[in-house]
């Protein structure tokens, strides 16, 4: 689904919902912004028997405070905190009793480059997965995808990114669980454990390339000895160009499952195994383009998905043909458009081919949303 507005400056009328924000205060070196943002949709989805499904749902809507103050000249410690389980079609009617966050982070910035603690989106999403499908509310699938919805590699970080030298900027971090975190991480066995994420990023005019790799050392599972073990890793190389108002962008991912052992086979069995990260040693080859025509944006988007069979995979086969093919192959297409209302609104409209087994995942949305 939507995680943000795609920020594009060559769709000319329409930008992040971060810069529709309104000033509450400004004075002596600190700021307060909100915004927001309200998105409804109605989709008909095929599921997994490939039947038809539709209805009308929030598709992200959106409320945040971002703060900053100037400590001195060349130093900025700021804040974000932004809300995203709101139900705009279901207000008055919504039960929700997981938290209801989805941004949370302090940090400094300055000359020295920037300095982030806290929950929010991994590099691997912001440098090499959004590039290609951004979009509103049908996305490619990426090797997240694999090991659950990305929740997992968004807390307790720590990140640091350089200023650009030339063109090159380059980013590291670490997610951190400790003795006070419970079964998803490590510490519930008597132990903390700090995984490791980087990339590097370089611009030049028009053209920019990153890379990015994640050892997924906190992304974990039990298997069936009761043992927590890391899904595996994650790594992409994503290039873009833009021309005038058409920015073109192509995208090589893989994930590498550490899943390997009789134990693992098991637990998928036992159904311990989160996502499908199973499928193990998957490839995506994706391309996309998006032109800005004035009054919104036309894109699309092909992925080349390579699932391919390891030993573990062999082991587990019998247990879950069922569940998952092996050694395939899937081909998506994304098609999209939308149209600017006004400065603050705007509607679109989407649709997809995934290439599953009974159309699974294939369908089409049109939505709506009001920014400020």
């Amino acid at each position: 689904m939507k995680k943000t507005l795609l920020a594009t400056a060559i769709a000319g009328a329409m930008a992040a919902s971060g810069a529709q924000a309104a000033t509450v205060y400004n004075q002596d070196g600190t700021k307060l912004d909100i915004y927001g943002n309200i998105q409804l949709a109605y989709t008909d989805i095929d599921n997994a028997d490939g039947e038809s499904e539709d209805g009308i749902g929030d598709n992200g809507t959106t409320f945040g405070f971002a703060a900053e103050h100037v400590i001195y000249d060349g130093l900025t410690g700021y804040l974000k905190l932004e809300f995203d389980d709101i139900k705009a079609d279901e207000m008055a009617t919504d039960i929700d009793n997981d938290d209801a966050g989805d941004t949370a982070y302090i940090g400094l910035k300055g000359n020295f480059g920037d300095v982030r603690l806290g929950s929010y989106d991994q590099l691997i999403d912001d440098w090499i997965q959004d590039p290609l499908t951004n979009n509103e509310y049908f996305d490619a699938s990426d090797s997240t995808g694999l090991h659950g919805n990305g929740a997992d590699q968004q807390t307790d970080k720590v990140t640091y990114t350089s200023p650009s030298f030339g063109g090159l900027q380059f980013a590291v971090g670490t997610q951190y669980k400790g003795d006070t975190d419970s079964f998803d991480s490590r510490a519930d066995q008597g132990s903390s454990n700090a995984s490791f994420f980087g990339g590097a990023k370089y611009t030049v005019g028009a053209f920019s390339i990153a890379a990015v790799y994640d050892n997924l050392d906190n992304v974990v599972y039990r298997d069936a000895d009761g043992n927590v073990d890391s899904v595996g890793d994650q790594y992409g190389i994503t290039a873009q160009y833009t021309i005038d108002t058409l920015r073109l962008a192509v995208k090589a991912e893989r994930f590498v499952s550490d899943a390997d052992s009789d134990a693992d086979a098991a637990a998928v069995e036992a159904g311990n195994v989160p996502g499908a990260f199973y499928e193990e040693d998957t490839n995506f080859y994706g391309v996309s383009a998006r032109y800005g025509y004035g009054m919104g944006d036309v894109y699309a988007a092909y992925q080349y998905v390579d699932v391919g069979a390891s030993d573990f995979a062999d082991e587990v086969e019998q247990s879950v043909e069922d569940e998952q093919d092996r050694d395939e192959t899937y081909n998506e297409v994304i098609l999209g458009a939308t149209y600017n209302i006004s400065d603050a609104m705007y509607t679109w409209a989407e649709v997809a081919m995934y290439d599953r087994e009974d159309d699974e995942g294939d369908g089409f949305g049109v939505g709506v949303t009001y920014l400020f």
